[in-house]
């Protein structure tokens, strides 16, 4: 058993890969509460697939992904919430209108690439195996300002992510903090570009909140859980992955979804089983419940 962990501790790459993971994970889960308190899942996946073509561009010039990646989820974050302000274009559809077209931009991009193909399953699917010393340095660089921005913004963020319409009339600027965050976002998407790819992203993003926020009520405890959900999900997918030899980012997503499962089923007061025996208590409490016998009169006449 304890060679399960020594042997791949060896490796440099490895070592390099567990920081990177815990980087991501950390960042994803933090930044993914709010993600899913607002219910913007489908804005970062959007996101997600839109910095694709800034990936393929960065690739073309011979520069770091991140910098295409961070331009374009920028942009996209200032298109949804320039659209979203007009009347006639809901958020959805300025989500959807951009998602498809950036999307596109990036497959034609890449038809025009002769020879790329052998490198699109990794940006696709990430390579967290892969990162360089220099990868993870610019990823800590990154983590530590989104959560910086992040913390320093922490009030403002929970009074809008638990409700909107009261921050709005408390004066918040709910247009410029829903802006932030969906920056936040593309930089938290930027920087999980290589741990699991531009399609497994969304994944890392919303499935340790998620089972944060089956297991707590309370958001400081839920940030630490999601973290922490996060962080577990990556460092056990990456030593399965080399003993499997299985892909890494999709080992890490598929042991993030199997923390939620455990928690969906076994979460103390949200859990399947605890609502199940909840259920079961309260038939009991009716069904052996007389109304009659409190009805008699004291004396049992």
């Amino acid at each position: 058993m304890l060679d399960f962990i020594t042997e791949p501790l060896g490796y440099p790459f490895i070592q390099r890969a567990l920081i990177e993971i815990v980087i991501v994970g950390t960042v994803c889960g933090l930044v993914g509460c709010f993600v899913v308190l607002r219910g913007l899942a489908f804005v970062g996946d959007a996101l997600a697939h839109t910095v694709f073509p800034g990936v393929v561009l960065s690739y073309i010039a011979g520069r770091s992904i991140m910098i295409g990646a961070f331009a374009f989820g920028a942009l996209t974050a200032i298109g949804i919430g320039v659209l979203s302000r007009s009347r006639r274009v809901s958020a959805d559809s300025a989500v959807g209108v951009l998602f498809a077209a950036f999307f596109a931009l990036g497959v034609v991009l890449i038809s025009r690439q002769a020879g790329f193909k052998k490198d699109l399953g990794s940006l696709l699917f990430g390579n967290v195996l892969g990162v360089s010393r220099e990868d993870v340095i610019a990823t800590l660089i990154i983590a530590v300002i989104v959560i910086a921005v992040l913390f320093l913004l922490l009030k403002e963020f929970t009074v809008v992510a638990f409700d909107a319409t009261m921050a709005r009339s408390l004066g918040y600027p709910v247009f410029a903090l829903d802006l932030v965050l969906l920056l936040l976002v593309a930089a938290t998407i930027v920087v999980s570009l290589q741990t699991v790819g531009n399609i497994l992203i969304l994944a890392l993003i919303v499935t340790p909140p998620a089972t944060a926020r089956l297991l707590t009520d309370r958001l400081g405890q839920m940030m630490a859980l999601s973290v922490a959900a996060g962080v577990l999900a990556g460092v056990a997918g990456i030593f399965i992955s080399y003993h499997a030899d299985t892909a890494a980012g999709g080992t890490i997503v598929l042991a993030g979804t199997a923390l939620f499962l455990l928690a969906l089923v076994f979460a103390p007061n949200h859990g399947l089983l605890s609502t199940f025996l909840q259920r079961r208590r309260g038939y009991h409490h009716v069904h052996h419940y007389h109304p009659i016998d409190e009805a008699a009169p004291p004396g049992g006449h």
